[in-house]
């Protein structure tokens, strides 16, 4: 049955499928050793795929779950020679790429695998899962600057989603704090630039829970395979909102 060739790419591991969307625009993919621009372009199982040259294979899908240190930058390559989330998995054969992102100096859980379908799933706007992150802050957030984060707040041209926001700790001393906040959208920098618009700039991030994994029993650097059971409820959730 012909499908969709961005679903094609995605499914066999190459990248998620707006990455293999960007790959076709820019001429980097051939069916049957033509050049295919057009989104949306369908193939059969019978025909010829190449994405920058290298054929189609299925790949087994590989699931993990890291403890992405600070200092590491989420892709699966860089031109500035600095070390990437795919360096923590040298013996695994499969080319696998992160799900989202976390920026360079935040830390904390990250999904990798190579199913595209998963990926898709998981970043689309259009399916809400929670990621819950904890900052470090410079100055205790009032009672109004939770509530301006909990309503959402404007970031240039759009309003950030309602967010959930909780004081966890603070420091009366050095004047910092701690802030939990969970979020279900995924703009660069979003936690970041929500807590600097209330007044609160972050100092250190991290996160600390993406969906209902969390990264206990596990060190930054460290990662376990996701199991079966994980995977599945993560794309049930997904769908349909519901854990369960």
């Amino acid at each position: 049955m012909a499908e969709r060739l961005q679903k094609v790419i995605a499914a066999a591991g190459v990248a998620s499928r707006r990455k293999a969307e960007a790959l076709i625009q820019a001429g980097r993919v051939t069916v049957n050793q033509q050049t295919v621009t057009t989104l949306g372009t369908k193939v059969e199982p019978s025909d010829h795929v190449e994405v920058n040259g290298v054929p189609l294979t299925k790949e087994k899908k590989q699931y993990f779950l890291l403890d992405k240190p600070r200092g590491v930058v989420t892709t699966a390559h860089d031109d500035k020679g600095r070390k990437t989330v795919v360096d923590f998995f040298p013996e695994v054969h499969e080319r696998l790429f992160p799900v989202g992102r976390l920026d360079y100096a935040t830390s904390g859980l990250l999904i990798m695998t190579n199913d595209g379908e998963l990926t898709n799933l998981l970043t689309h706007p259009k399916y809400q899962v929670e990621k819950v992150y904890l900052a470090k802050v410079k100055g205790i957030p009032t009672v109004d600057a939770l509530k301006q984060l909990r309503a959402g707040v404007r970031l240039e041209k759009r309003k950030t989603a309602p967010a959930k926001a909780k004081l966890v700790s603070s420091d009366q001393k050095q004047q910092t704090a701690l802030v939990s906040l969970t979020i279900h959208e995924g703009m660069n920098h979003e936690v970041r630039d929500m807590l600097a618009h209330v007044g609160y700039p972050v100092i250190k991030l991290s996160r600390q829970q993406y969906a209902f994994l969390t990264t206990d029993r596990l060190v930054p650097g460290q990662s376990r395979p996701l199991q079966h059971e994980e995977v599945a409820q993560l794309k049930r959730l997904a769908r349909t909102g519901k854990r369960f």
